[in-house]
């Protein structure tokens, strides 16, 4: 294959600058085969062009000459095919201005340099020329062979040592260049343009194959921001202000870089070539895995003794994971042992959980003397460490000597930490501890109880979705049927405490609670959830529903009472009718030994005073409880107990007294309460066989709370209906709320507003047959002075109420 060539070279004569200030200098073709496409040519020409460095004399000779940057470059053209090129300073003439020869060869798309050299490699060719041959058409060239050797190769180690800091940074730019468009460049600032050809030689031999033959690159511009190649080589007096979008400049001139580069792939290729092993990446390249993966070149690099960093590891270790046969026996174990080497301190918690992988794939595979280190290094990590996601070995691991060994260590510092008395530890951490304490055979039986008794309230924490600890907690379990037995009766111990607790945690982790152990506060729990939305609004089904998965009676274990109303009534209290049900469910005995006895009486204290059954729980529970209720809550059924007394007639004399006495003794009395017996005595003396006395007792007492209740029953829909139906009725309210006139503010402003509000409406909706019914009731109610002032109260409007009022009460008292 013979390379189709071309030369470009600075004009001649006068047609050179004309100042002493460097500038762009014209260049013409001087030499083109004639394989050459035109477009390339037109295409080529900025390609090639240089500009000497700012500053630079417009004449040099000898060596100040041969100083000059050197542009090697590899660029793509528009068709696929590329250019290659040399371009160097030249004095066309004795005395002549600086000038320049360009030196290209054509690579039609898809063709590689003869023999497979890379593009960068070429640069060291013999065969570049500075001069333009005699005639216009070159002859041919059948290829740019390196001139390298042994010192060349060594060179290259030391550049790299030399450029160690910014090394994994330049690299995981590329990687991350190659991934992408060609938008993206990376920029080295270098004083000389042979380093940035050390730089792009170090990234070739790097990169995975096929990548480093496509890599574009110039190793000198004196316009970075134009270049269109991925690699660009520039003098730092030209990388002021390079920005913008997929820019990445390493100025290799100035201070070092800081920070960690995130990219483990590049990371250990650094760490390769300052370790003067580039043979290794050609080796890693045999192993399975994608371009620029890490694990393959981590993995080797650890083989061959070069320390990494926990990227690096982690890297390997997921990787040797994935391919537990990929290694031989020798390497496996060189890895294993690199990976738990003594005296690494940087170790991170995604590296453990590779290891963890990694152990796994080889637990069984390989022989027990290759993974016990790996096993004895999670474990230490999982005690000293406090790592909770790592994931632990088999017990099989640590059944030979080497477990014997790391017991003798760990196992004094776990029993110290689960014995430390009120240490609170976290759920994981105590979890993982009781786990290894059984994978090393540690005795923790003495400790189990305290360190139960801890763990389970820990567990009822509060928290959305499945905890972190659940798949640990389970497997603990699972493996210790001491500790499962222990923590499952500890919860079960707490349930009645804590019931809805118990059932978020149930709900969060499927604890297995199916053996032989009774566990009905926990079954119960369990159950719950099904039979709340099972019986939906019948929550004393679900009561009873509930109880059955319990498998024991309230009579025989009072406590699942407690377990089962603090499932059902967890949120919003039950109503007096679902209490007197409960309370006819289970004696007073259960509900006294189990306590919910206290919801009963909240049910009762805090029913609306339009709810009739909790008069009736109120009478029940002074019965069932009377040594339990007392005080205020004691008064405040007893009010209640009174209103029942009311409406069943069976109340002793002088209720507004003892309605009062009992208020007193209630506060603060709730609303509803009061409303039940105060309602219930104003409705009372409302009814036409009221009696007299106790009527005459609360018109008198003053009392506003008595008034206003009175008041509100006779606003009430009864009280308006037998107003408009029953004529008798409405001549008695007429008299009642007449016939006190000095009974004191509260009943005369409540009697007065009665009489316009309330029996005016009924009156005025009535017939004139009915009115005079009315009107004759009064008169047989009273004197005939009372059906006089009921005739004239009737004709009269609102505006002489007040007049009207007074002589119906002069009226009354001369009758």
């Amino acid at each position: 294959m013979s390379l189709a060539q071309l030369h470009y070279s600075s004009a001649t004569g006068g047609d050179g600058p004309g100042t002493g200030e460097a500038e762009a200098i014209p260049g013409r073709f001087t030499a083109v085969d004639a394989a050459i496409p035109a477009f390339a040519l037109t295409e080529a020409g900025p390609l090639l062009a240089y500009e000497t460095p700012t500053g630079t004399a417009l004449r040099l000779a000898g060596s100040a000459l041969r100083a000059l940057p050197e542009a090697l470059s590899f660029s793509v053209l528009s068709d696929g095919s590329h250019l290659l090129a040399r371009t160097v300073a030249v004095q066309p003439s004795p005395g002549s201005a600086v000038g320049f020869h360009a030196h290209a060869v054509h690579l039609p798309a898809g063709a590689r340099l003869p023999g497979g050299v890379l593009p960068i490699t070429a640069g060291r060719s013999g065969r570049w020329a500075s001069t333009t041959p005699d005639r216009t058409h070159p002859g041919p060239l059948a290829g740019l062979p390196a001139t390298g050797h042994a010192r060349d190769r060594e060179g290259l180690n030391d550049f790299a040592v030399a450029r160690g800091p910014w090394l994994a940074g330049v690299l995981a730019d590329l990687r991350r260049l190659c991934g992408q468009d060609d938008s993206g460049r990376v920029v080295l600032v270098e004083r000389q343009s042979a380093d940035v050809a050390r730089w792009i030689a170090l990234a070739c031999v790097a990169l995975p194959d096929g990548l480093a033959e496509r890599l574009t690159f110039t190793t000198y511009t004196r316009h970075p921001l134009r270049a269109p190649q991925r690699i660009v080589g520039v003098l730092p007096q030209d990388a002021h202000d390079l920005t913008g979008p997929g820019l990445h400049v390493h100025t290799c001139t100035g201070p070092r870089p800081e920070g960690a580069v995130a990219d483990p792939w590049a990371e250990t290729a650094a760490r390769i070539w300052r370790s003067r092993a580039p043979e290794l990446f050609r080796e890693a390249a045999e192993l399975p895995g994608e371009p620029f993966a890490a694990g393959p070149l981590a993995v080797t690099a650890l083989c061959a003794g070069i320390a990494l960093g926990t990227g690096g590891r982690a890297a390997a270790a997921s990787w040797a994971a994935e391919r537990p046969y990929a290694l031989d026996a020798k390497r496996t174990r060189q890895l294993v042992d690199a990976l738990t080497a003594p005296g690494v301190d940087d170790r991170t918690g995604p590296e453990f959980d590779a290891a963890g992988r990694l152990f796994a794939a080889l637990d069984g595979r390989s022989p027990a003397t290759t993974t016990a280190p790996l096993a004895a290094m999670l474990v230490t990590e999982a005690v000293r460490g406090g790592n909770g996601s790592v994931e632990l070995p088999g017990r099989t691991a640590f059944s030979g000597p080497e477990g014997g060994a790391v017991a003798s260590v760990l196992g004094p510092e776990i029993l110290t930490e689960l014995s430390g008395a009120g240490t609170g530890l976290e759920v994981a951490r105590t979890v993982q501890l009781l786990r290894v304490a059984r994978l090393l055979g540690v005795d923790c039986a003495e400790l189990l109880p305290s360190v139960v008794g801890r763990l389970a309230p820990a567990l009822l924490e509060p928290g959305d979705g499945e905890p972190g600890w659940g798949p640990a907690l389970l497997e603990l379990m699972d493996e210790q049927f001491d500790v499962r037995t222990a923590l499952l009766g500890a919860l079960d111990r707490i349930a009645p405490q804590d019931p809805s607790g118990v059932e978020r945690l149930l709900g969060r982790v499927p604890l297995p609670f199916t053996g032989t152990q009774a566990l009905p506060h926990l079954r119960m729990c369990a159950e719950a959830p099904v039979a709340k939305a099972g019986c939906g609004a019948d929550r004393v089904g679900a009561v009873h529903r509930v109880l059955r998965a319990a498998g024991m009676s309230p009579f025989a274990e009072p406590l699942v009472l407690r377990t089962a109303v603090g499932l059902v009534w967890e949120k919003g209290a039950m109503t007096a009718g679902e209490a007197r049900l409960l309370l006819e469910a289970a004696t007073s005995d259960a509900h006294r030994t189990a306590g919910t006895w206290s919801h009963l009486v909240a049910a009762a204290l805090g029913a609306p005073a339009t709810d009739e059954e909790a008069p009736e729980l109120a009478h029940d529970l002074l019965r069932g409880f009377p040594r339990e209720i007392a005080g205020r809550e004691r008064a405040a059924l007893l009010l209640l107990d009174f209103a029942r007394e009311i409406r069943s007639d069976t109340a002793a004399p002088e209720w507004a007294e003892r309605a009062r006495t009992l208020r007193k003794d209630a506060e603060p009395v709730e609303g509803e309460v009061l409303g039940h017996a105060f309602g219930a005595l104003a409705t009372r003396l409302l009814a036409p066989d009221r009696p007299e006395a106790e009527l005459y007792a609360l018109v008198h007492s003053g009392d506003p709370d008595l008034v206003a209740a009175y008041d509100r029953a006779a606003r009430g829909a009864d009280v308006r209906s037998r107003l408009g139906s029953e004529p008798a009725y409405a001549a008695d309210c007429f008299a009642v709320w007449t016939a006190h006139p000095h009974a004191g503010a509260e009943w005369s402003r409540t009697a007065a507003a009665l009489l316009e509000e309330v029996l005016r409406p009924a009156v005025r909706r009535l017939s004139a047959e009915q009115v005079a019914a009315v009107e004759e009731a009064v008169g047989r109610s009273g004197s005939s002075g009372r059906a006089e002032a009921f005739h004239e109260w009737n004709r009269r409007d609102r505006r002489t109420l007040g007049r009207i009022g007074r002589r119906i009460a002069g009226r009354v008292r001369r009758g």
